[in-house]
């Protein structure tokens, strides 16, 4: 008998397809209520190599000590501070942990810096005693406020939240002197008028590029900003300052705004090799250090040409300048940094600890200014000599630590290494 099955259909061959670009989006955007939110994926970064972290990582049991060798000529390549011995002591260690809190404790006399100058302003226009706020140079001022609106903007850029309320108290306690400048008629009118605008500019954006409500072009423009007008501004104040007896003029300041717009230029379109670009970038933090060095100059003679309004300058605050910058020159010395800004070595931030700055501020702004007052009369001899021997016993302990420190004999040899970069 024939078989008369019918034979069977071949099951159906199924083929994968690309999904439609809704369904993609549906995909992607799909987030279970029930499930946790995972957070986005991010390729690890190693960290940068430093004291403290090769100093801990060394210390560990679970390291070969064959290879401490190694690690230890790796960090002299980072630039770290080492004892003669190779090793790090437990008295190194201490010393450092030391003057970091040093240098933080710093921030106390700064961010009451300017307040016995304000009160001691307040007080002489009460009185109707406007020349005495001519001791105070509007010049010097305008310096240091104008470093601390750029250090702001490196801060705030870097979402450090301390430092930029640091700086901003700074902006602001500087500026409430220039406005008391302004009233006495120190300062003139439009260039008060300026400065006003610069920093209600100034303030309102870095804020709100700290919270991310700015755009990154509007941020560039702001900083191309800074680095023109600080590189504009540093030369024309150290020309004012010495006027009647140089011609008054805004050259110096035309000719470096010049300048610095061109390289603004050059940088932007790709013009400069990847270090001169670098140079560009670092303009802010060298007219920024520049700024900060100019204002006890500017101080210092005012005081010069105008010996009889001198009372009408704060002790108090040349002697919180004085401990403030006394505080970070024990760090700077350990740390091995001669200057505040480096091009291509250092940021901003770092900048701020440096030996030849804070030692400047120190003994310039600070000590200097209170040496005018003593041989003006203006403040007691008890209290000079207090501040005085207390200065110089602070920088020989520091002098006579870091040496024992680093098992050198003499501190000069911490002295010699400081000036080389070893």
């Amino acid at each position: 008998m024939a078989c008369c099955c019918k034979a069977e259909s071949p099951l159906p061959v199924l083929y994968a397809r690309e999904p439609s670009p809704l369904a993609k989006r549906s995909h992607l955007s799909f987030s279970p209520r029930r499930l946790p939110s995972l957070p986005p994926w991010r390729p690890a970064v190693a960290p940068r190599a430093n004291a403290a972290n090769l100093a801990l990582f060394l210390s560990s049991p679970l390291l070969p000590r064959r290879r401490s060798g190694r690690i230890a000529a790796s960090a002299s390549e980072t630039g770290s501070s080492q004892p003669a011995g190779g090793h790090q002591s437990n008295g190194f260690r201490e010393w450092d942990a030391m003057t970091a809190r040093f240098a933080g404790a710093a921030n106390v006399p700064f961010l009451l810096l300017q307040l016995p100058q304000i009160i001691l302003n307040a007080r002489n226009l009460m009185a109707g005693n406007k020349g005495a706020l001519f001791a105070v140079p509007w010049l010097g001022m305008l310096t240091g406020l104008l470093g601390n609106l750029s250090l702001l903007s490196y801060f705030a850029k870097k979402r450090e939240t301390e430092a930029v309320l640091v700086q901003t108290l700074g902006v602001v306690s500087t500026y409430a002197v220039i406005v008391q400048l302004a009233m006495a008629e120190s300062m003139p009118l439009p260039h008060f008028t300026v400065t006003s605008i610069v920093v209600g500019t100034g303030l309102v954006l870095n804020f709100l590029n700290y919270f991310g409500w700015l755009g990154e072009g509007a941020w560039r423009l702001w900083e191309d900003f800074i680095t023109v007008g600080g590189l504009a501004v540093l030369p024309q104040v150290m020309w004012s300052t010495f006027v009647p007896f140089v011609p008054n003029s805004v050259l110096p300041g035309l000719l470096s705004s010049i300048a610095a717009i061109a390289a603004v230029v050059m940088a932007r379109t790709g013009k400069l090799s990847k270090e001169g670009v670098r140079f560009v970038g670092s303009i802010s933090g060298w007219t920024a250090t520049l700024l900060f060095m100019w204002m006890p100059v500017a101080q210092m003679w005012t005081n010069y040409l105008n010996p009889d309004n001198i009372k009408g300058l704060s002790a108090i605050t040349m002697l919180l300048a004085m401990i403030g910058n006394g505080l970070m020159i024990p760090r700077a010395l350990f740390i091995r940094d001669l200057m505040w800004t480096q091009i291509n070595l250092c940021t901003l931030h770092d900048a701020i600890t440096r030996f030849t700055g804070s030692s400047w501020a120190s003994f310039l702004h600070g000590w200097g200014n209170l040496v005018c007052m003593y041989c003006f009369k203006s403040i007691s001899r008890e209290f000079f000599l207090a501040a005085t021997v207390g200065l110089y016993f602070w920088l020989g302990i520091a002098l006579w630590r870091d040496a024992a420190v680093h098992g050198y004999t003499t501190p000069m040899k911490s002295l010699k290494e400081l000036a080389s970069g070893k």
